[in-house]
């Protein structure tokens, strides 16, 4: 088979799409709680004529807030593979003859004896020994390499889309049905969040959903709660 053909494959597994989905997921779900809690506990406070600014401003701000903190984040893990790397052509400058007996001696540990472990090592190294070093010792795999941008930009985008399913239940609603409105697109939110995960990561339906429904409710059930006390 082909490398072509083994990376084509390779497209199928999830772990490729680890950077960017974890990101996605993490800002739908965080658009839609921190939105419909924002607007849930403005609501409960009587400040109903406040829902719709107060639902723009907290997008706006929650976009951007996820994005810096999902590209300061998925940064600080690049800069540290980065590092690795760096270390690691260090120590293969400095001892080449130690690397590749640290090399043979990894995939001793995975269950090869010792002299097909030397010949792999061997092979490896002479073909490519940083990217065999970062592979089987530090774990470093091109399809789950750190991606700041595009986590950054993922996040953001699912975050917006997210928060923007509690606001069209306030605009929709009338004043004494905005809350209802609000929780009930929210839940149909958090619901969808968690099938889609559910599809992409490969998790159970039902388990995934459940998940994401009870914590997300949780949080919209705490903010009104404080928002009433407020309103007091």
């Amino acid at each position: 088979m082909s490398l072509e053909a083994v990376y084509k494959r390779n497209e199928h597994h999830r772990a490729s799409k680890s950077g960017w989905l974890r990101a996605a997921v993490l800002g739908a779900n965080d658009g839609l709680v921190s939105s419909a809690s924002l607007l849930i506990g403005v609501a409960a406070a009587g400040r109903s004529s406040f829902l719709v600014v107060a639902g723009i401003a907290g997008l706006a701000a929650g976009s951007m807030a996820m994005a810096v903190g999902e590209f300061i984040s998925v940064k600080s893990q690049a800069d540290i593979e980065a590092s690795d790397r760096l270390m690691e052509m260090g120590h293969l400058a400095a001892d080449p003859a130690g690397e590749l007996e640290e090399l043979t001696q990894i995939y001793q540990s995975r269950g090869l004896p010792r002299e097909l472990a030397e010949t792999v090592a061997v092979t490896l190294t002479e073909k490519g020994a940083l990217e065999a070093h970062l592979r089987d010792e530090l774990g470093q795999h091109e399809s789950t390499m750190a991606r700041p941008y595009a986590a950054s930009i993922a996040s953001m985008i699912s975050f917006a889309l997210g928060a923007t399913v509690p606001l069209l239940g306030a605009l929709v609603g009338g004043t004494s049905t905005k809350v209802m409105l609000i929780i009930l697109f929210t839940l149909g939110g958090l619901l969808g969040t968690g099938i889609i995960s559910s599809k992409l990561t490969g998790a159970p339906v039902i388990r995934a959903s459940l998940r994401v429904l009870i914590g997300g409710s949780l949080g919209m059930a705490i903010t009104a709660g404080i928002g009433a006390l407020a309103g007091i």
